[in-house]
């Protein structure tokens, strides 16, 4: 019996123990009880980690199109969205990769381009250990929700808000 999977993926990675970098799987979380909601939800696989690794560009077989989501200092709009590609070097470090780097480890094993990749990046200003998200990054969230809610459905996109 075989399984088929779904053509849209959000990986949404960071820490829920230290602040602001709770963004990407805070937006996870409600972006799947949206989908609860719509007739997008067998469409759309939400998958949440502390940080990306090798393993993630498995998750990429099959997919139509995929939304990378993480929280980001240093923004000067609640948050971003760029075209991602493939790259050697970006960012592999012993355990935690960039997400160009999981497209190049999925290139490289599959011998042919990945799926079409976007970053969704959310403005964060604190990481401290033990915190919670601050109300402004969790307002710029819901404006990155909004975004990403219309990304499911597969409407024209602007670079940010």
């Amino acid at each position: 019996m075989s399984q088929s999977v779904p053509p849209l993926l959000v990986v949404a990675w960071g820490n829920p123990s230290r602040g602001d970098d709770a963004l990407g799987p805070l937006l996870a979380e409600r972006l799947l009880a949206h989908m609860q909601d719509t007739q997008v939800a067998d469409r759309v696989e939400v998958l949440t980690d502390f940080q990306l690794q090798v393993e993630h560009a498995l998750d990429l077989v099959g997919r139509e199109r995929v939304l990378f989501v993480d929280a980001a200092l240093d923004l000067a709009e609640p948050f971003t969205v760029r075209p991602l590609q493939a790259a050697r070097g970006a960012g592999i470090g012993s355990h935690a990769l960039a997400p160009e780097a999981v497209l190049q480890v999925y290139q490289d094993l599959h011998r042919q381009p990945p799926p079409s990749a976007t970053l969704l990046a959310i403005r964060a200003s604190a990481f401290d250990l033990g915190s919670t998200p601050g109300a402004g990054a969790l307002a710029d969230m819901e404006l990155a929700l909004d975004w990403a809610c219309r990304w499911l459905h597969g409407h024209p996109l602007t670079a940010t808000r």
